[in-house]
């Protein structure tokens, strides 16, 4: 296989011999050495074989003085073909027009790469470097790294460290986040711990201050459970943060109405393909007509960046939009369902009522009414109910 690719970056010619004897042309070969394959005999006196360019060039010299005729049946290879290629004057002035257009474009920003980011969006960091100058099309030697990171921290307050470092056409983004202090506790001020919710108390964690009630005692919301101040025959009242945990069973009733009958999407089975190119900022419909098809139709879209072999980005993308076309009918959920998504929900929601807790027992409860499914979520809980306030 590496012989052939060899071969024909040299280009092969396939001749036809004709002579008398038709020996002296292969003892010529043998001779001096003229590499030949697929000898292929036509006639006692006739054959064909093939060699690189160079060898039938220096045969049909050698042959000068035998009679025989020789004659180029084919060829093919690389010289041949720049051979024909060399006066298509357009192709090769388009040729070098988008070598030219590589080389400046080279010197230009057309692909982003941003590593480190985990809350910060990417798009937010592309839109922040845009709005200081670095975007897609900017002269990738006027970026000044160290001033523009300067202007970056300042814009995003979430990063702690941005670097961006410029290779060829693509900027390299990397970002650190900040990892924000916790907030300091002034214990020199005072303040107390009420209940969030109505609850039934089962154990009381007093940190700093006095408690103000006992594991049995039934609480209503805003209710005071650890009082900060402290009042003593010695040293009177003493005012301290009055901070602490306070557990307490709790009760939910939550209820969730999920219809029966929903309108759904079917597809018809149709599809339309239609393809766009972004030059830069500019776009460049490769179809005729819009891009919508009505209100009834979904549009998945796909982008692709073009790169040349090694990575190299180039400044445009195609944007690749399938319509799908469909229609709304009405469906009818068993009930079965139903109550499986109403089930979800309503788990979801109880989960975020508790903070720091846990589900002790709950009982989900079911009717139809006018054609709805209504799922009724009661559920007994041990939280944790206490709440920091400052001391007015």
């Amino acid at each position: 296989m590496l012989q052939r690719m060899v071969n024909l970056l040299k280009g092969e010619v396939t001749g036809r011999v004709e002579s008398g004897f038709p020996e002296r042309v292969l003892n010529l070969c043998a001779e001096y050495g003229v590499a030949f394959w697929n000898l292929n005999w036509e006639s006692p006196v006739a054959f064909t074989f093939t060699m690189t360019r160079r060898d039938w060039k220096r045969l049909r010299r050698l042959s000068k003085n035998i009679d025989c005729e020789m004659a180029a049946v084919s060829w093919r290879g690389t010289p041949f073909f720049l051979g024909r290629m060399r006066y298509r004057v357009g192709l090769w002035a388009t040729l070098l027009a988008c070598t030219i257009g590589l080389f400046f474009g080279s010197f230009f920003i057309w692909d982003f790469e941003i590593e480190g980011n985990v809350n910060v969006s990417q798009q937010e960091i592309l839109r922040a470097l845009e709005k200081h100058g670095v975007g897609f099309g900017t002269y990738g030697f006027s970026v000044d790294s160290p001033e523009l990171r300067n202007y970056m921290l300042l814009e995003i307050p979430e990063l702690s460290y941005i670097a961006v470092n410029v290779n060829g056409c693509r900027a390299y983004v990397q970002v650190r986040e900040r990892i924000f202090a916790p907030e300091i506790v002034d214990k020199k001020k005072a303040g107390n711990t009420v209940a969030a919710k109505d609850a039934l108390v089962t154990a009381v964690q007093p940190w700093d201050g006095e408690k103000q009630v006992l594991p049995g005692t039934t609480v209503k919301a805003g209710q005071l459970l650890i009082s900060g101040v402290v009042e003593n025959d010695f040293a009177g009242a003493r005012y301290l943060r009055g901070m602490g945990k306070v557990y307490g069973r709790t009760w939910y009733h939550l209820q969730c109405r999920v219809p029966l009958t929903v309108r759904e999407k079917t597809y018809t089975g149709s599809e339309k393909v239609q393809r766009a190119l972004l030059v830069g900022k500019k776009r460049i419909n490769l179809y005729i007509g819009s891009s919508i098809l009505g209100d009834t139709c979904d549009k998945i879209t796909n982008w692709s960046k073009w790169e040349l072999p090694g990575g190299v980005a180039l400044p445009v993308t195609m944007v690749t939009e399938t319509l799908r076309p469909y229609e709304v009918t009405e469906q009818q959920r068993s009930r079965q369902e139903a109550l499986a998504l109403a089930e979800e929900a309503l788990d979801a929601r109880l989960a975020g009522y508790l903070d720091e807790g846990e589900i002790l027992s709950r009982e989900v409860s079911s009717e139809v009414v006018d054609g709805d499914l209504v799922v009724t979520l009661s559920a007994e809980c041990e939280e944790q109910i206490g709440k920091f306030v400052d001391a007015p």
